[in-house]
Formats: C-alpha cells, structure tokens, sequence
C-alpha cells in the first residue's frame, strides 16, 4: 500500500481524469448527434454550453486532460527511462506544476467572456447614463 504519497495519487488522479474524459466523450456524442435533428435544436443545445456551469464543467476537463496527458508523460518515463522510478516523484510534482501553470490562463480564456462582460457593463452604464443630459 502507497500510504499516501505521491505513487498512489498520480494512480488515483489518472484514472479520475480518464474517466472524466471519457465522460465528456459520451457528452460530445450526444451534443453532436443533435445536427441530426435540425439546425434549430442544434442551435439551443450549443446555447447550453455558453451558461457558466458549463463553461466550468469545461475547466474541469480541461485540467483533467492537462493531468492526465502530463502524468501519462510521466508515466512513460518511469517505464522506458532506467532512472525514471527514482525521480517518479520529482516527476509528479513538474506534472502538477504544469497543470497548474498552463491551467490558469485557460481559467481567463473560459471564464472572461461571462465575467468580464457583465462587470464591464456595469462600469460603463453609469457613464452612458449621464451623455444626454
């Protein structure tokens, strides 16, 4: 048993991750079989995916695939470099650290559009409301 360190959570974490990805696989499907169903219900199912839930439900699968194609990188390494297995720790950690790294401006990119939007209207109505007088 791993006890807890870094083995038993990069086995943990990868599996979740492919999981999850297979999941939004299945979603992906069902989104894209609507084109068989006309333009218009296609249109409103897309409308979905702009709502914020979505766009974080998107997040968690773009980490998701950010971890699991960086541990699967890692875990090529342990398996076909001699020295792999003594920096398997090491290792996990550069994967986590460039989840992490390239993770926050997808953050920006998913996020803005439904943030940014709104908070910027809500400082420039005040300017608007005041040019007709």
């Amino acid at each position: 048993m791993y006890k807890g360190q870094s083995g038993m959570w990069s086995w943990l974490l990868h599996r979740i991750t492919g999981l999850g990805t297979l999941l939004f696989l299945f979603v992906h499907i069902v989104d894209i079989s609507l084109l068989g169903f006309g333009p218009r219900v296609y249109n409103d199912g897309i409308l979905l995916f702009d709502s914020v839930i979505v766009r974080l439900l998107s997040l968690a699968l773009i980490g998701a695939i950010l971890l699991h194609s960086t541990n699967g990188v890692r875990i090529m390494l342990i398996d076909f470099w001699s020295k792999g297995v003594r920096y398997q720790q090491v290792m996990f950690g550069i994967a986590l650290a460039i989840t992490i790294i390239v993770f926050i401006p997808a953050v920006y990119f998913v996020l803005a559009p439904k943030l940014l939007a709104p908070l910027a209207a809500w400082f420039v109505q005040p300017l608007f409301a005041h040019a007709g007088h």
